[in-house]
């Protein structure tokens, strides 16, 4: 179909198609918010949408509220219930969340609802919303937060065909999404099953506390194989200065790059006190949300007090350690004596008297080189299921517009 180009843009439409503004196949309806402090307006049985319950939705119909209102607070507000089947799309905070009512509901004052009139059906309408979305979301303004008006929205214009050609596609466009999201799903679930396959090698590959060592390994405590080098740079020091700095959010940890090799250079803009590292030491993470981050650096730096930089002994080689400080059971035994309550850390001279499984460095070799090689197919099977992940959730727009084309 040959696109004209008019003065506001619109394109040619399927033949029996029209344009058609909002306001002339839907009641355009706002909603509002009952006086919280009256507790006779809240706790009833009414449906009360809000833009926050339309984004948590996992499907296209909307049943339930986080909160209810009573019909006392109903008429109170100056809010209206709207029919099942009415379209309900958040107008602020932000603006495009949609939903079909699957109840007789109202909303806040964050929502609008599309009531459609005798022709327009309502699946369609959602669809049509839907794929008008950013057009929808320029017409917002504000100063405190973005909104689309109830007029600006009144007269928006969509296309529109005959309603047996919208219940046509209606149909198509509910059969093609349910597949699309039946793929996402799948794919998603592959996705997550090849990511859990790096914990999963390291169970393999070292043995637990209990279980029998090969022949020629043993056990030794943590502190036996590294010690830690608080080596400090004090702020505003020769040394703050040329020292690259490095926080805990600048460890990847995870499929494909469990083992960070710092590459980029970013600034300290505190005036803290730091540790001091160098291209033999394994960062570490002693911080609660990041215990399972460790990292090899490849040039030496300064990073916060959070980090602790591990030195090897000879016995072991550092990326056989990082390794090791990677597996969950280390996790959990970091934090088996952990200190602080709202931030939770290890502490690490407890951690330090963990019994880990040592072979001769022989061994270790064999043992790095046989991890790095599976982390990296992981990492090329994580990158290509990331690819079908994203050529998916690509596919619905693209199946909008070629519905609104007149193409299905």
């Amino acid at each position: 179909m040959s696109e004209v180009l008019t003065k506001d843009k619109k394109r040619s439409l399927p033949k029996g198609w029209r344009w058609a503004k909002l306001g002339e196949i839907c009641d355009v309806i706002g909603g509002s918010t009952p006086k919280t402090a009256n507790p006779d307006f809240w706790n009833g049985d009414i449906v009360w949408v809000t833009p926050t319950d339309l984004g948590k939705l996992s499907n296209g119909v909307i049943n339930y509220s986080d909160r209810q209102i009573t019909s006392v607070g109903l008429h109170g507000c100056g809010t209206e219930l709207v029919p099942v089947g009415s379209v309900i799309m958040s107008s602020r905070a932000p603006i495009g969340h949609l939903a079909i009512a699957g109840v007789s509901l109202c909303t806040n004052q964050g929502c609008k609802s599309f009531v459609p009139k005798i022709g327009i059906d309502s699946v369609f309408l959602y669809w049509a919303l839907k794929q008008s979305v950013s057009n929808i979301q320029a017409l917002g303004s504000g100063a405190t937060f973005t909104e689309v008006s109830k007029s600006s929205l009144q007269h928006f214009k969509i296309a529109v065909p005959s309603l047996l050609e919208q219940q046509r596609i209606a149909g198509i466009l509910k059969e093609q999404m349910a597949a699309i999201d039946k793929a996402r799903a799948a794919t998603q679930a592959r996705l997550e099953t090849v990511k859990a396959l790096p914990a999963s090698f390291l169970r393999q590959v070292f043995p637990k506390q209990g279980q029998p060592l090969p022949t020629g390994w043993r056990w030794v405590k943590l502190r036996e194989a590294c010690y830690q080098d608080r080596n400090i740079v004090e702020p505003n020091s020769a040394d703050s200065e040329a020292l690259t700095y490095y926080s805990l959010e600048h460890i990847e940890s995870g499929t494909g790059e469990i083992l960070k090799e710092y590459s980029e250079q970013i600034e300290n803009t505190g005036k803290s006190t730091t540790f001091r590292f160098d291209v033999h030491h394994v960062l570490y993470g002693k911080l609660r949300p990041y215990l399972n981050k460790v990292a090899l650096p490849n040039n030496p730096g300064r990073c916060t007090t959070e980090m602790i930089p591990l030195m090897p002994h000879n016995i072991i080689d550092r990326v056989y350690l990082a390794w090791i400080l990677r597996r969950q059971e280390t996790v959990e035994f970091a934090m088996r004596d952990k200190t602080g309550s709202r931030m939770p850390r290890a502490d690490m001279e407890s951690l330090l008297t963990l019994e880990i499984p040592l072979p001769k460095i022989s061994k270790q070799y064999e043992i790095i080189e046989s991890l790095n090689n599976r982390i990296l197919a992981v990492k090329k099977a994580t990158e290509k299921i990331e690819a079908e992940v994203e050529t998916i959730n690509a596919l619905p727009a693209a199946l909008l517009r070629r519905a609104f084309n007149g193409e299905i």
